[in-house]
């Protein structure tokens, strides 16, 4: 009984017309240009979960106005400090750390500034500003034209030679 109702259906919707509209094709980019990763809440990329350097390099390009030349200097500092660290995007923030070691940092956009998380951030000297509900997570805000780069790349330093988060 039930396949008689499924020929009738198919029938009176043949007869409608509606199977044999075609499916409107998904807009593909110009060639040449790729489609920029859409902006999420803040003017947080949206970037696929991945491993290496490539996923990260997307997120920094794509980061809004200011906050994209502070993401290139964040990397840059973590990479000069910190030879052949590990990098990926999760959660659409890219994520620093030691293979078989955990990851020790990573940075998320905001409207107003750029958060730079540092995992084991209360081990740290001096301990980085921004407090957290986790007890070992401490944060830095970094607001247009305001990151010392000095203290940064001590933090870097630091945060890289204890035992990082597994995520």
């Amino acid at each position: 009984m039930a396949d008689h109702r499924s020929e009738k259906s198919a029938k009176a919707a043949a007869e409608r017309g509606a199977a044999t509209k075609p499916r409107k094709a998904t807009p593909k980019p110009q060639s040449g240009k790729e489609a920029k990763p859409a902006l999420l809440a803040g003017g947080n990329p949206q970037i696929a979960k991945a491993e290496g350097d490539a996923p990260v390099q997307a997120y920094i390009a794509a980061m809004p106005g200011w906050k994209s030349d502070v993401g290139r200097r964040l990397d840059a500092i973590i990479v000069r400090t910190v030879p052949g660290v590990h990098k990926a995007v999760k959660w659409n923030s890219p994520f620093y750390g030691i293979e078989g070691q955990g990851w020790f940092l990573s940075f998320h956009v905001f409207t107003r500034y750029v958060k730079v998380t540092f995992f084991r951030g209360t081990s740290l000297r001096p301990v980085p500003p921004g407090e957290s509900r986790h007890k070992d997570v401490r944060y830095l805000d970094i607001y247009e034209d305001q990151l010392d780069e000095a203290q940064f790349a001590a933090w870097v330093k630091q945060a890289s030679q204890v035992p990082g988060e597994r995520l």
